[in-house]
């Protein structure tokens, strides 16, 4: 076996024993030194067998006056792809680096749907000088993109696929697919459309390849394929795709019309970006701010904190109203932050897994009420544990009998509000077409805090003093 290749790329490697991907350190640091000593013959034999994502992964990793130097080493055979791969701030630093004309001349080699996305990250001016500079047919067809809403199924589709037919013979196929110029790079599935360009079918290449030359298509294609509407939400996409285990869906527009298709690694880019839009939501940040300015990237964590801080107030104000009971047992001083934390982590628990199910649509309003039930009884068997466990600590510690129980009761109740809370505001959000991912960490948090702590310094006054 030839192992040339492998050799190639070997440089770029990490160690299996290491890890499976990504960038070896000292392989990084032979570029930088290569680019600071401006030896651009080195730098491009070292870059040059990289993978595309591992070009964007070595720019991000580089000081912005190397990575200017990078991109004008890899302008002569720069690949168009690792645009699509780069971090937002630095995809700009590239762009301003490369320049219109070449960024033009890298959207019209790009798949449509990756030009489509790409030129809808950049802001109107540079939008329309970019559509200025692509030739009218790469226009025409990043124009149509942009038309449709953002992250709807025609800004994911591609316009490059395979229709052909009900008519036509297996062999005639082949025949064509060997002829035809246009027909995408690569592709999973053939469609067979009716004379009016609308969907009623799809074959996979490898049944088509198995069939006999003589065979009509219409008697080997699936006529039960899932068709998507041009206007439907890609989580809407990424659930199709999950459910029916899809490797590539036809797309159609309002008429029925088969304008594009989507692909399985569009869609895992989907579900990757939404899974880490909610994580990073659910922590108050907007979005992955690592190579941001550090004035940009607090101007984007503030208003969070601020809200945080408003929530945090009214959490304070409930502590104020037992200032009388705190100032005379200052155990309870001690042991608020016990009930706060333990409801705040039972809470976000009940939370994630919450937000989790209304994601793969697995709660509904169908089964709500059966899920907030087993949450809040959860909710109660926990707090059961925890308090048998707390109350006798707090009772030694303090040897104060009452102490012990207060604490109990107070963590029984406050897990109790977690189970409830953690369910109930993510759907409540949810039926309010609000993004549970956005808010619900913040009012739990309240919900948790003032009643954990009302709980606790209530039944205090009640029953110490």
């Amino acid at each position: 076996m030839d192992h040339s290749q492998d050799r190639v790329h070997e440089p770029a490697r990490l160690e299996i024993e290491d890890d499976l991907y990504g960038l070896d350190p000292d392989f990084v640091h032979a570029v930088e030194d290569a680019l600071e000593k401006g030896d651009a013959e080195a730098a491009a034999a070292l870059t040059d067998p990289l993978h595309y994502s591992d070009a964007a992964d070595l720019l991000e990793r580089l000081s912005p006056e190397d990575r200017v130097r990078l991109v004008e080493v890899l302008r002569a055979d720069f690949e168009p792809e690792i645009l699509t791969e780069l971090d937002e701030s630095v995809r700009d630093e590239v762009i301003e680096a490369l320049g219109f004309a070449d960024l033009a001349t890298a959207i019209s080699e790009l798949d449509s749907d990756d030009a489509v996305w790409l030129v809808s990250q950049l802001d109107e001016d540079e939008r329309n000088r970019v559509l200025d500079a692509l030739g009218s047919e790469d226009r025409a067809i990043v124009v149509q993109g942009l038309s449709y809403p953002e992250y709807s199924a025609g800004r994911m589709m591609q316009r490059e696929l395979v229709a052909v037919p009900a008519y036509w013979t297996v062999g005639e196929t082949i025949d064509y697919l060997r002829a035809s110029t246009t027909i995408p790079e690569d592709f999973y599935d053939l469609y067979v459309v009716d004379p009016r360009h609308r969907p009623i079918g799809k074959i996979g290449l490898a049944k088509l390849v198995r069939s006999k030359r003589p065979v009509r298509l219409r008697e080997i294609m699936d006529a039960e394929s899932v068709i998507v509407p041009v206007a439907a939400d890609q989580e809407e996409v990424a659930f199709l795709f999950r459910q029916h285990d899809l490797v590539s869906a036809p797309v159609a527009d309002g008429a029925g019309r088969l304008v594009g298709v989507i692909t399985v690694d569009d869609v895992v880019d989907v579900i990757d970006e939404e899974a880490a839009d909610d994580m990073l939501r659910l922590a108050g940040v907007p979005d992955t701010d690592l190579y941001r300015a550090v004035k940009d990237t607090v101007r984007a964590r503030i208003p969070w904190l601020l809200v945080n801080m408003g929530t945090a107030i009214v959490a304070s104000s409930v502590i104020g109203l037992f200032e009388a009971t705190l100032e005379k047992i200052v155990a309870l001083a001690v042991l608020m932050p016990i009930v706060a934390g333990l409801g705040g982590n039972a809470g976000t628990q009940t939370l994630a897994v919450a937000v989790r199910g209304l994601a793969t649509k697995e709660l509904d309003s169908d089964n709500a009420l059966r899920i907030i039930g087993k949450e809040i009884l959860v909710g109660a068997i926990n707090g059961l544990v925890l308090a048998c466990l707390i109350g006798p600590i707090a009772w030694a510690w303090f040897d104060m009998p009452l102490v012990g129980v207060v604490i109990a009761a107070a963590v029984v109740f406050n897990l109790l509000v977690a189970g409830l809370m953690g369910s109930l505001i993510p759907l409540t959000l949810e039926k309010f077409d609000v993004d549970p991912a956005v808010a619900s960490s913040i009012f739990l948090t309240m919900c948790t805090d003032s009643l954990g702590f009302f709980a606790f310094l209530g039944l205090a006054t009640l029953f110490l003093l």
